[in-house]
């Protein structure tokens, strides 16, 4: 039994995610800080494969002369962040987030879906094509009006992170602060 593919982690999967990393920083550039402006083309040369990014204008470019996103607040920390939360839940680095990925990302929330509704979700985030959504149908997902379930249980996640419960014993208390 021989394994044509070397299933070891370490400096591989951390080769692998900064390539990730880098395929995602190439979308969310400014367009005055890209390449003269004009994002990637098919001929680019780029590490990896970058076929899902070879978009006309890059997805970042299509958020940020939209009107409809400029009135948001941080666009570009909002976005920095939305790439991470991607990176995380894009496994096998390809891209796009599949149905197993979304199921583990759901579970690890403490969300559990069936089958059936993790491709609802897909559905509803991908505009109908496939049983994958891309970098863009996440940010459009995300930073779009229309309120999906995948987005308000990753907002959700995030306002518990915030609200950490104060560690260590209470504070003591007055006999005036008691009722």
């Amino acid at each position: 039994m021989s394994h044509t593919r070397d299933l070891q982690g370490g400096k591989a999967f951390g080769l692998l995610k900064a390539q990730q990393e880098d395929r995602l920083e190439e979308i969310n550039k400014v367009k005055g800080e890209s390449k003269g402006g004009q994002g990637l083309r098919e001929g680019d040369p780029g590490p990896g494969d970058l076929s899902f990014l070879l978009l006309s204008p890059p997805p970042q470019q299509q958020f940020l002369d939209d009107p409809k996103y400029s009135s948001d607040e941080d666009l570009l920390s909002k976005l920095e962040a939305f790439k991470k939360k991607y990176m995380e839940f894009d496994l096998n680095g390809n891209g796009d987030i599949d149905i197993m990925s979304l199921k583990r990302m759901l579970e690890k929330l403490g969300v559990p879906k069936t089958h059936l509704e993790l491709k609802k979700l897909i559905r509803e985030v991908s505009s109908g094509s496939g049983e994958t959504f891309s970098y863009s149908d996440f940010l459009r997902m995300m930073l779009g009006k229309r309120s999906a379930i995948l987005k308000m249980i990753l907002m959700y996640e995030e306002k518990a992170r915030e609200q950490e419960k104060p560690a260590g014993p209470p504070a003591k208390r007055d006999i005036s602060e008691l009722p």
